[in-house]
Order: structure tokens, then C-alpha cells, then sequence
């Protein structure tokens, strides 16, 4: 059984608004929204602990480069994770 939430006692299941990772999340995104590099790319921002994860697809290895030096750039970021993949991932050649 849950309990349903009292008006005096509000349910609070996510981060606060003034979290500190939630503030640094909307700041890269911001960067990388007005970026031309980055702008039109499918990138994902998640921060935990202040540590930026850049998830998704771009287009070649330089906005790869861009997107987290864009993140590293953001003040209070404590380590960035690259996980951006390319297009069509690696191919091998036959």
C-alpha cells in the first residue's frame, strides 16, 4: 500500500529544482544548444555528483571533441564522461 501524500507533507520523489546537478545539467545543455557544432545533434546530459555524461549520436570525432570540451568549459563541472558514438557506429572493412 502507498500512502497518499498530506498537502502539509509533499511527495518529493525527484531532485530538488535548486540541485546543484540539475542546475549544472541545464547549463551544458545550454551550451551545446548554441554551439553550431553541437546544435543539431541528438546529445543526451545527465550529471550525477557534478560529473557531466554526454550520451548519444553525432555526427564525426570533432563534435565529438566540441561537445565535452563544451561541457568542461561549464563551472562547477567535476570530470565529464564522453559516451557520444558516431553515426553508423564502426564498420568493418572487407
Amino acid at each position: 500500500m502507498m500512502p497518499w501524500p498530506y498537502p502539509e507533507f509533499p511527495f518529493t520523489g525527484g531532485p530538488e529544482p535548486d540541485d546543484p546537478d540539475v542546475r549544472l545539467s541545464s547549463l551544458v545543455a545550454q551550451r551545446l544548444s548554441a554551439d553550431w557544432t553541437t546544435r543539431r545533434q541528438q546529445i543526451t546530459v545527465t550529471v550525477q555528483n557534478r560529473v557531466v555524461i554526454l550520451a548519444g549520436l553525432v555526427a564525426d570525432p570533432e563534435t565529438r571533441r566540441v561537445a565535452a570540451e563544451l561541457a568542461w568549459d561549464v563551472p562547477g563541472v567535476f570530470d565529464v564522461c564522453n559516451a557520444l558514438r558516431l553515426y553508423g557506429g564502426r564498420r568493418s572493412r572487407r
